[in-house]
């Protein structure tokens, strides 16, 4: 996370996936996190495309669904693109209904299916118990929103420019790193400009 190597990575950066270890401290923050924002309350703007994860398993491919759904003006897709019509039928849905949809969508389902089994390793069972989670970083309306389908909410993590997202991004993540010293199953993935 060193500025040198970050001046590597291509811009415009347009997401973060973030992969991280879900352990007991992770989710006692989370717990804590989530009462603080329904009590104090958050902004967050409606054009914020954002789901529930109700698939096990699912949160890498729920994470790359934040990104591209945040980012569709970003990106071209192709004319028959299944996860173009995928978003263009589930924008007006609530995050709930989006889910829902997603678990009877089958072009989805299949891809999803088929890329984890080509990985290096052996995916694991729809039933396992996967101690880590994928989540979205993104920049909407110049504000940088954490998506994570297991929580009830996007969070606001404050002002964010299409010039300072990756940075900012970066710093959302270290505070994730910083929760938790002695880990170090970490991995941010970048989506950025080819």
């Amino acid at each position: 996370m060193d500025p040198e190597l970050l001046s590597m990575v291509p811009r415009p950066v347009c997401a973060l996936l973030l992969l991280f270890p879900v352990t007991e401290k992770y989710e006692t923050f989370r717990t804590e996190e989530e009462e603080r924002i329904k009590s104090q309350g958050q902004a967050v703007k409606p054009s914020v495309y954002f789901m529930k994860q109700t698939i096990s398993n699912a949160c890498g491919t729920i994470g790359l669904i934040h990104a591209i759904a945040n980012n569709r003006d970003k990106i071209n897709f192709e004319a028959e693109s299944s996860l173009k019509k995928f978003l263009d039928e589930s924008v007006s849905m609530s995050p709930e209904e989006r889910a829902k949809y997603l678990e009877t969508y089958e072009a989805i389902r299949v891809t999803h299916e088929s890329s984890a089994h080509e990985g290096q390793t052996e995916a694991p069972s729809i039933d396992e118990k996967v101690d880590l989670h994928f989540i979205a970083l993104v920049n909407v309306g110049g504000s940088l929103y954490e998506l994570d389908g297991r929580k009830p909410f996007p969070i606001n993590h404050g002002q964010s420019s299409d010039a300072t997202f990756l940075e900012d991004a970066i710093e959302v993540c270290k505070k994730f790193m910083e929760r938790d010293p002695d880990e170090l199953r970490f991995n941010a993935i970048a989506l950025s400009a080819a």
